[in-house]
């Protein structure tokens, strides 16, 4: 009976102490969570999984976490084009309106588009080289992290100075049979950028500039660079977002594109597509020009976005993403919503 006593005592002792410790830890973490920020000052969230606009980071931590809070949320994403439907979802966490970390997931089918790539393969008995016949899906994990450097974008609205931050992306793309098939240069990378943002109360207008450093194709949802080479460059990205209230608000966004991949043919298994034109016409398929890829547009939307209250955003957005691979005006729409906790 006093073993089993002993025993009792024993457990229970060690169940608080084990109670003490995880306090420790978890107590001010709790403590520190919080919601102070006004309403879309975090922005929305980029397809990158970056606080800011749709298609552009900003300077901005993502949340609404003030100095001393702690603030994230989870995101998705649905665009529909022409030719395509992109699907991202993402989570995103901020620290202490200091440093910012996500994660995103985008997932994009491509079967339409690639019909005709899987039927040339089919007529050339070219199993293995280049993708698959047909249904071939993109999917890119891209882990991201923003450190704000100085300045403040919303609350020092006297001072001229903008809130500058320094991030950058690492983007892994699943499918390295499709990218090989498109001549891209590698599957994986990193990209880097500054951020300038400021908002301006007297005109209620907020501003955005931001260089990245990149050799990415479509966002990497095409791989990277081309061919042999996979040289990186400064591409200029912007946003303008008037609100219209302190919840409401509508804007601009423009983001400045590569072309790395404008130009060329698609690849079956090493053999450029235009050494088999006079092949493909024989046979009556016709397709050797249209499987040579279209120059890479920069891309622009327009966007609303609204906060419901601090938990959940909505923004819809007309997306104009111009060529893509080999599908032309691809314009469309996109949806995001946005809860945070």
């Amino acid at each position: 009976m006093k073993t089993m006593t002993q025993t009792r005592r024993t457990k229970l002792m060690f169940t608080l102490a084990l109670g003490s410790i995880l306090g420790l830890f978890t107590a001010p973490a709790m403590a520190q969570y919080g919601d102070g920020k006004v309403l879309l000052t975090g922005g929305v969230g980029a397809i990158d999984g970056a606080g800011g606009g749709g298609i552009t980071p900003w300077a901005t931590i993502t949340g609404y976490g003030t100095r001393d809070e702690i603030n994230g949320g989870i995101r998705y994403t649905f665009a529909e084009l022409p030719s395509y439907q992109l699907n991202t979802l993402g989570a995103s966490i901020g620290f202490y309106d200091r440093l910012e970390l996500s994660y995103t997931r985008s997932t994009l089918p491509t079967g339409g588009t690639f019909d005709t790539v899987g039927l040339v393969l089919d007529v050339l008995n070219a199993n293995g080289a280049g993708i698959e016949p047909f249904n071939t899906t993109i999917e890119m994990d891209v882990y991201g992290a923003k450190l704000r450097l100085f300045g403040d974008a919303i609350y020092d609205s006297q001072n001229l100075i903008p809130q500058v931050a320094f991030g950058g992306f690492y983007k892994q793309n699943k499918n390295k049979r499709l990218l090989e098939t498109l001549q891209a240069n590698k599957a994986e990378d990193y990209e880097l950028y500054v951020a300038a943002t400021k908002l301006f109360f007297p005109i209620s207008t907020l501003f955005n500039v931001t260089a990245r450093y990149t050799s990415a194709n479509q966002t990497g949802l095409t791989g990277f660079g081309g061919g042999d080479e996979n040289d990186k460059e400064i591409r200029f990205e912007g946003s303008i977002a008037h609100l219209l209230n302190k919840t409401t608000a509508i804007g601009v966004e423009y983001a400045q594109h590569g072309d790395n991949l404008g130009g060329r043919s698609i690849s079956l298994g090493g053999t450029d597509i235009t050494a088999l034109t006079g092949l493909l016409s024989s046979l009556g398929l016709g397709v050797g020009e249209t499987l040579r890829q279209l120059p890479e547009d920069d891309w622009i939307d327009v966007f609303f976005a609204h906060a419901l209250n601090k938990n959940l955003s909505i923004t819809v957005a007309a997306a104009m993403l111009g060529n893509i691979t080999l599908t032309p005006d691809q314009t469309g729409f996109y949806l995001s919503m946005h809860a945070t906790f």
